[in-house]
């Protein structure tokens, strides 16, 4: 058999550090090289065979992950919060932090976290410019509400971004000058754009054939949209990489972190480390859902009477999130 060779790669913007060692530990190559395409394809020329790589996970190691992949025996991404190795460390730079991840990598102590095929990968891009697309539209209609406010205008709330309604408001309302009205209509133009934008967007995605059969038996779920399913399709992607129910929830933000010593156990607000596009969406559609299903409104109210809405809130959610995992753990789509 022919040995191994081990490579850590520490990826920034313009420049990638890499470290080649054998499985004894012995360095055989070291150095930087700029993040492209190019010196990327001549760097790997000059790789013994067969080699496998590891790097930390950031906003640049999708394309670089794609890039490699097909040339490497093997290639992991290391969970940057849990790569304590480099973050305690005395003396840290780029070509320590490349040795230190090709020794986790070559000893087996690489942690590892999941990587998600390209095609979900550009399909969850889209779906998270969506979002910014929506907050931007909310800061747009708060601004809206701020510029009337400030000028001292009457308005009605429910009514206010509804077309007809906002040109009559512009039209007929005395306090409203030259001046603040082009700043209005230049608000009410960006919202409309924005809302046009979000939802051919959306509708791309519903259509999109490797999404299609995965988001229909997800919106047979009470209060289950278009967006709550093609979220959570896209950001759990192959649910079989969890190897229980709780280690699936405590990915998407519904429970706290454990802190215990001595036998004593402290239980913390919802933890940081979490998923925050499929969090926030889980307690958005928990929110609607006793509306629409009577065992969810039941559950809802068990925990509301134990003091705390949000509590209860969040156990609905949790029971959406079962009902989803049930719905999709048997789909030919699930082994993505």
């Amino acid at each position: 058999m022919q040995p191994m060779y081990y490579i850590g790669l520490d990826v920034h913007k313009r420049t990638v550090s890499y470290c080649v060692k054998d499985v004894s530990g012995t360095i055989h190559a070291e150095g930087t090289l700029p993040a492209t395409r190019f010196h990327l394809d001549q760097w790997m020329r000059t790789l013994p065979q067969p080699w496998t790589a590891a790097m930390e996970a950031t906003v640049f190691t999708g394309w670089i992950y794609d890039h490699l992949q097909p040339h490497a025996a093997g290639l992991k991404v290391a969970h940057p919060l849990m790569l304590r190795a480099i973050a305690a460390a005395k003396k840290k730079n780029d070509r320590i932090d490349a040795k230190k991840i090709c020794d986790c990598l070559r000893c087996d102590f690489l942690p590892e976290c999941y990587m998600a095929p390209t095609a979900i990968r550009e399909r969850r891009r889209t779906l998270r410019y969506r979002n910014l697309l929506v907050r931007q539209m909310v800061q747009m209609k708060n601004k809206i509400s701020v510029l009337l406010m400030e000028a001292g205008v009457s308005y009605n709330k429910q009514r206010l971004h509804k077309a007809g309604y906002f040109r009559e408001l512009l039209a007929t309302n005395p306090d409203i000058n030259e001046g603040l009205c082009s700043l209005l209509r230049v608000c009410r133009e960006t919202v409309v754009r924005l809302q046009t934008t979000e939802s051919a967007l959306v509708r791309s995605l519903e259509r999109d054939s490797l999404l299609k059969e995965r988001v229909e038996r997800l919106m047979t779920i009470p209060a289950v949209g278009s967006v709550t399913a093609l979220t959570w399709a896209l950001e759990v992607g192959d649910v079989g990489r969890f190897s229980s129910i709780k280690k699936a929830i405590s990915y998407c933000g519904l429970c706290g972190a454990e802190k215990s010593s001595a036998n004593i156990v402290q239980r913390t607000p919802l933890s940081k480390q979490r998923n925050k596009h499929l969090q926030t969406t889980l307690i958005e559609a928990a929110k609607m859902a006793p509306r629409y299903s009577p065992p969810l409104a039941l559950l809802y109210d068990q925990e509301k009477r134990k003091g705390n809405a949000n509590r209860a809130t969040l156990a609905v959610a949790r029971k959406l999130w079962l009902i989803s995992w049930r719905s999709t753990a048997g789909s030919v789509l699930s082994r993505w």
